[in-house]
């Protein structure tokens, strides 16, 4: 159960959240780019306006809630601290993000995805099974809730295909502020991934080039916003909450997604990751849309 202070959301909280990054917040290292003196909003925003309830609003309105900094770590420690972050106690859901002060982005985008659903759901709801279904154990990928959202390749939106979550995409253009992302960096997909699980914040013009805004465990300064061209990313999934009361079929997932499991040892390709996902837009390139 979401304490009262984070459920009283308002409309200033959001806007906040909408512009997350000031053109200072652009570093050098970052992008190669000067700061610019002035930017332009490429993104819409539909479904965060006057939809105080709404999944992509409360996604929004929490991340200013979340640890900031800490650093990115991938260790074994890292995924312990995890298990503490988003367990489950007396039969409910117990997140507390300052216990994976230092987390990588899997962990950081699930304990806002875990977050957002005890805001969205009934305590009653979110509890007892289904409560233990989300909870972090250390699953190997693709085994659990947990397992599927950690996986290489397409795991978020594998799981918001198995549940019915919501729609996947590839499109920049549908992509809205509060979106999950599946940024992949090279065209890899697999054991020789380069990927990374984000939140979308919206596309920017500066100095002429298209700039996406994205919050995450970043490296290497751990939670916060980054922006980078968008030509840096070679494929992207979207994954968009739109009925978060199917979080209750995780208590009949199959024990393991084999297609995701698999991606541990063996190469895929973005066209096979589209097709196991059901993410629309087919096999295109979505960066070079």
């Amino acid at each position: 159960m979401m304490p009262a202070v984070r459920r009283s959301l308002s409309i200033g909280l959001l806007l906040s959240s909408l512009a997350f990054l000031s053109p200072a917040d652009l570093t050098a290292q970052e992008s190669g780019l000067r700061t610019p003196t002035a930017e332009r909003d490429l993104s819409p925003v539909a479904s965060a306006k006057g939809e105080t309830r709404s999944p992509n609003y409360i996604i929004l309105s929490l991340l200013p809630s979340m640890p900031v900094g800490g650093g990115y770590s991938a260790t074994t420690a890292a995924t312990r601290d995890l298990q503490t972050a988003v367990q489950t106690r007396g039969g409910k859901m117990a997140v507390d993000p300052f216990a994976a002060r230092s987390t990588y982005c899997a962990g950081a985008t699930y304990i806002v995805f875990v977050r957002t659903l005890q805001a969205l759901l009934p305590e009653s709801f979110f509890s007892g099974n289904v409560a233990a279904a989300f909870a972090i154990r250390g699953q190997p990928d693709g085994e659990g809730v947990w397992g599927r959202w950690n996986a290489n390749g397409p795991g978020t939106a594998c799981l918001f295909k198995e549940l019915g979550l919501g729609r996947n995409f590839t499109s920049f253009e549908e992509a809205q502020p509060g979106d999950f992302m599946k940024i992949f960096w090279s065209a890899a997909v697999g054991a020789r991934e380069h990927g990374h699980s984000v939140i979308y914040l919206g596309r920017v013009q500066r100095n002429g080039l298209e700039m996406i805004r994205f919050w995450s465990s970043n490296q290497p300064n751990g939670y916060g916003e980054k922006i980078v061209p968008r030509s840096r990313i070679a494929n992207a999934i979207f994954s968009r909450l739109e009925v978060p009361s199917n979080s209750a079929r995780a208590i009949f997932l199959p024990e393991r997604n084999h297609y995701l499991a698999s991606l541990l040892s063996h190469n895929s390709s973005i066209a096979e990751a589209l097709a196991e996902s059901g993410a629309e837009g087919g096999a295109s390139l979505s960066a070079r849309e």
